[in-house]
Protein backbone atom coordinates (compact mmCIF):
# COMPACT_ATOMS: atom_id res chain seq x y z
CA UNK A 1 0.00 0.00 0.00
CA UNK A 2 1.33 3.49 -1.21
CA UNK A 3 1.15 6.42 1.29
CA UNK A 4 2.30 9.75 0.76
CA UNK A 5 2.63 12.18 4.08
CA UNK A 6 2.78 15.90 4.00
CA UNK A 7 4.25 17.84 7.11
CA UNK A 8 4.79 21.47 7.42
CA UNK A 9 2.24 23.21 6.74
CA UNK A 10 1.16 25.95 9.21
CA UNK A 11 0.54 29.74 9.62
CA UNK A 12 3.05 32.61 8.81
CA UNK A 13 2.69 36.32 7.83
CA UNK A 14 3.07 37.52 4.95
CA UNK A 15 6.51 37.71 3.76
CA UNK A 16 7.51 34.38 5.39
CA UNK A 17 8.45 31.53 4.74
CA UNK A 18 7.37 27.54 5.32
CA UNK A 19 8.73 23.98 4.00
CA UNK A 20 6.67 21.19 2.88
CA UNK A 21 7.83 17.47 2.90
CA UNK A 22 6.70 14.60 1.70
CA UNK A 23 7.84 11.33 2.14
CA UNK A 24 6.23 7.92 0.46
CA UNK A 25 6.37 4.34 1.72
CA UNK A 26 5.37 1.48 0.82
CA UNK A 27 6.80 1.35 -2.45
CA UNK A 28 9.30 -0.64 -3.96
CA UNK A 29 10.29 1.35 -6.69
CA UNK A 30 11.70 5.05 -7.19
CA UNK A 31 9.07 7.84 -7.96
CA UNK A 32 9.03 8.89 -11.14
CA UNK A 33 8.22 12.51 -11.09
CA UNK A 34 7.01 14.43 -7.70
CA UNK A 35 4.55 17.41 -7.41
CA UNK A 36 3.03 19.49 -5.16
CA UNK A 37 -0.66 21.00 -6.10
CA UNK A 38 -2.77 23.13 -3.89
CA UNK A 39 -6.36 23.94 -3.76
CA UNK A 40 -7.55 26.72 -2.24
CA UNK A 41 -11.45 27.46 -0.48
CA UNK A 42 -13.82 27.33 -3.52
CA UNK A 43 -11.35 26.93 -6.17
CA UNK A 44 -9.98 24.10 -8.36
CA UNK A 45 -6.28 22.04 -7.40
CA UNK A 46 -3.69 23.66 -9.50
CA UNK A 47 -0.31 22.93 -10.16
CA UNK A 48 2.28 24.08 -7.92
CA UNK A 49 5.59 22.67 -8.91
CA UNK A 50 7.12 18.92 -10.01
CA UNK A 51 10.23 17.81 -10.40
CA UNK A 52 11.49 14.50 -12.28
CA UNK A 53 13.69 11.74 -10.89
CA UNK A 54 16.47 13.76 -13.00
CA UNK A 55 15.29 16.55 -11.43
CA UNK A 56 13.74 18.63 -13.88
CA UNK A 57 11.23 20.94 -12.67
CA UNK A 58 8.56 22.98 -13.80
CA UNK A 59 6.06 25.77 -11.85
CA UNK A 60 2.85 27.37 -12.13
CA UNK A 61 3.73 31.11 -13.11
CA UNK A 62 2.17 32.34 -9.98
CA UNK A 63 4.94 30.76 -7.57
CA UNK A 64 8.27 31.07 -9.85
CA UNK A 65 10.99 33.16 -8.46
CA UNK A 66 9.46 32.18 -4.53
CA UNK A 67 9.07 28.27 -4.31
CA UNK A 68 11.65 25.56 -5.08
CA UNK A 69 11.10 21.70 -5.45
CA UNK A 70 13.39 19.85 -4.47
CA UNK A 71 13.58 15.78 -3.72
CA UNK A 72 15.88 13.07 -2.48
CA UNK A 73 15.55 10.03 -4.44
CA UNK A 74 17.21 8.02 -1.91
CA UNK A 75 14.14 8.53 0.70
CA UNK A 76 11.24 9.22 -1.70
CA UNK A 77 10.96 12.31 -0.40
CA UNK A 78 10.75 15.49 -1.80
CA UNK A 79 10.32 19.37 -0.58
CA UNK A 80 8.42 22.29 -1.41
CA UNK A 81 10.39 25.54 -0.14
CA UNK A 82 8.09 28.68 0.45
CA UNK A 83 9.11 32.07 0.65
CA UNK A 84 7.88 35.69 0.31
CA UNK A 85 4.70 34.20 0.77
CA UNK A 86 1.84 36.08 0.48
CA UNK A 87 -1.98 35.86 1.44
CA UNK A 88 -3.47 34.25 -1.85
CA UNK A 89 -0.93 31.20 -1.12
CA UNK A 90 -3.25 30.12 1.07
CA UNK A 91 -4.23 27.00 0.69
CA UNK A 92 -4.36 23.06 1.28
CA UNK A 93 -1.16 21.75 -0.63
CA UNK A 94 -1.21 18.40 -1.65
CA UNK A 95 1.93 15.67 -2.55
CA UNK A 96 1.78 13.80 -5.43
CA UNK A 97 3.72 11.40 -6.66
CA UNK A 98 3.68 9.09 -10.63
CA UNK A 99 5.11 6.14 -10.57
CA UNK A 100 6.89 4.33 -13.28
CA UNK A 101 4.07 2.38 -14.12
CA UNK A 102 1.99 5.68 -14.54
CA UNK A 103 0.25 5.86 -11.71
CA UNK A 104 -0.85 8.35 -9.53
CA UNK A 105 -0.79 9.18 -5.78
CA UNK A 106 -1.88 11.54 -3.40
CA UNK A 107 -1.35 12.61 -0.37
CA UNK A 108 -3.96 13.79 2.17
CA UNK A 109 -2.97 17.33 2.45
CA UNK A 110 -1.75 20.03 4.81
CA UNK A 111 -3.04 23.38 5.22
CA UNK A 112 -0.88 26.88 4.42
CA UNK A 113 -2.36 30.13 5.22
CA UNK A 114 -0.75 33.06 4.80
CA UNK A 115 -1.93 36.20 6.80
CA UNK A 116 -1.75 39.84 6.00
Amino acid sequence: QVHLVESGGGLVQAGGSLRLSCVASGMMFRINTGGWYRQALGKQRELVATITSASGTNYADSVKGRFTISRDNAENTWYLQMNSLKPEDTAVYYCNAISPYGYDYWGQGTQVTVSS
